[in-house]
């Protein structure tokens, strides 16, 4: 344990618990759904409301091998070659082969997908599959689908959740096991201001951090917060610097920022082609599969063609499509083009790529164990080992599924017992000093420019110098006489997270220098198998600075030394 923590009130309330979820995504309702069966005293906290997570902005669907013909080995395939040889296999196979029985289950629970006029499920086909494979609900909401279901499962099922709160820092016993989470309620509720929840069971599932770049296809909330719970407790996390671009984001302007609309890579699946201005077809003889290649090849390629054309997006053309496909198999996107003035119907979409997945995360084992004991992680906060180098389109969703029903049926198993928190932290140090709200543009910008889609020793170097700026301003206003100390609350507490996971995620770019899956590096951009088939594990040192070590092999070192 590093003792390291946030700065906050003590906590004024407190709830116990066996378990505590923290995320109300796919991954984190579908865990307390299966311990809350399983006779587990469940809680949930999330940071807005149950279905405000990343999981209901998912248009294309989610991979399984339920079609006629299909097989999880080919499932498997498919996720080993987008993985750019990072996957790790026995994970990837967990989840071919029991993600179709995890999706049958998610139909059981209640989520309505598309069918044929025969009653099957009907299935489309994305980037990097070779097959369809892709289950989708009301053409493209699939997410909002999914999350509807499992939100009316949670509270059918009567489970305790809170609402609008924001978790803050792991609580550990006397011996640095996981006791309970602190966090902080924004005002509604049963519960107010900052509080805990004790239970020796703790699953993240926060979803992702695309909030460290100015512009993403990810909501507001998700600003690396578990990424950095899990840092400042001592757990340690992987591959942060596989940050996948979705290659289709609707293009607003240059100095558009924030959350933007995503053009499903489902549309692409349908026959949708990318073009330049001159209407050709840049993508085919870059791949055997040209426009449904993995998105961190579709991403360059649209990079590519942009600098070439000296332009600031590409553009996708489903012209042919028709107005009644288009409104039948993606209303949403649709009304969300129509919405900004373009007719997808009419006119090429402009797009071009901006953050979307981290494919790295809080390192776990097949159960979602963490190098914490009794934290867990599942879903996009994870790094299970399946998505390698740059996840395959659509595993998202499996992955949240399949892996949170394990750690459910972990923690069922062993069944720890309650234990009462450490008056502070182990070994415990001053709280980390909190940066002004102000600062969250400046992160993101610097992020942006030094590791978004092209990257290099450069401008990774001037970024960790300006990040590592903020981090030691900060520190020498919280310690200098008279200065106005910034007050504690949601908005400081979440771009303190955004610095920390920024300053890992460039610590790990600057690391591996070579270009692998979704991590592009100009001034290395030939992939190095001999030297970059490896991992990089990052922890917070006592000194705060990221600490980054290189695994011998492709393989996880084990969460624990007795796996």
């Amino acid at each position: 344990m590093t003792g390291i923590r946030l700065t906050a009130p003590a906590p004024g309330w407190a709830i116990d618990a066996d378990v505590v979820v923290v995320g109300s995504g796919v991954a984190g309702l579908t865990a307390a759904l299966r311990c809350a069966a399983a006779g587990l005293d469940t809680v949930v906290v999330t940071k807005a409301r149950l279905d405000d997570g990343s999981t209901r902005w998912a248009q294309g669907g989610i991979a399984a091998a339920l079609g006629e013909g299909d097989t999880p080995e080919q499932h498997l395939d498919d996720t080993l070659v987008a993985g750019a040889g990072l996957c790790d296999e026995e994970a990837v196979r967990t989840l071919v082969t029991e993600g179709p029985d995890a999706v049958r289950r998610l139909i059981t629970t209640g989520a309505h997908f598309d069918t044929t006029d025969s009653g099957d499920i009907a299935l489309t086909r994305e980037g990097g599959h070779h097959r369809r494979r892709i289950a989708h609900a009301g053409g493209d909401a699939t997410g909002a689908e999914i999350s509807r279901a499992l939100v009316e499962a949670v509270r059918e099922a009567a489970l305790h959740t809170i609402e609008n709160a924001l978790v803050l820092d792991l609580l550990t016993d006397a011996e640095g096991r996981t006791a309970g989470v602190s966090l902080h309620v924004m005002g509604e509720g049963q519960h107010d201001g900052v509080g805990a929840v004790r239970a020796p069971s703790v699953v993240l599932a926060t979803g992702g951090m695309g909030q460290v770049f100015s512009a993403t296809t990810n909501p507001s909330v998700s600003t690396g917060d578990g990424v950095a719970l899990a840092l400042r407790a001592g757990a340690e996390v992987s591959d942060l610097e596989f940050v996948q671009f979705h290659p289709t984001v609707l293009f607003l302007g240059a100095d558009s920022e924030g959350q933007q609309p995503l053009v499903s890579e489902a549309v692409r699946g349908e026959g949708a082609h990318l073009v330049d201005a001159d209407g050709v077809r840049f993508m085919l003889g870059q791949h055997e599969l040209a426009e449904l290649a993995p998105r961190d090849i579709v991403a360059k390629g649209i990079t590519r063609r942009m600098h070439e054309k000296g332009t600031e997006h590409m553009y996708l053309d489903a012209r042919h499509f028709g107005a009644a496909m288009w409104e039948q198999r993606f209303p949403t996107i649709l009304a969300a083009c129509r919405s900004h003035g373009i007719d997808p119907v009419t006119e090429p979409i402009p797009v071009s790529p901006a953050a979307h997945y981290a494919s790295g995360g809080v390192r776990t084992d097949l159960q979602g164990r963490t190098t914490v004991p009794g934290l867990y992680a599942c879903g996009e906060v994870a790094c299970t080992g399946v998505h390698g180098a740059n996840r395959l389109a659509s595993n998202s969703l499996l992955e949240g599924l399949v892996f949170a029903e394990r750690i459910a049926a972990d923690i069922a198993e062993v069944r720890p017992p309650r234990t009462e928190p450490a008056d502070a932290p182990r070994d415990a140090d001053a709280p980390v000093p909190l940066l002004a709200p102000e600062a969250r543009t400046a992160i993101q910008r610097t992020t942006t420019r030094g590791a978004g889609v092209l990257r290099s020793a450069d401008s990774l170097a001037t970024a960790a110098e300006e990040l590592e700026a903020l981090h030691r301003e900060a520190a020498a206003d919280a310690e200098a006489d008279g200065a106005k100390a910034v007050v504690p609350g949601v908005d400081a507490w979440e771009v303190t997270n955004l610095l920390l996971v920024s300053r890992v995620l460039v610590a790990a770019a600057r690391e591996r220098e070579e270009t692998r899956g979704c991590h592009w590096r100009e001034d290395r951009p030939d992939r190095d198998d001999a030297h970059g088939r490896r991992h990089l594990v990052v922890r917070i040192g006592p000194d705060r600075t990221p600490v980054v070590h290189c695994t011998e092999t492709a393989a996880f070192p084990p969460v624990r030394p007795s796996d």
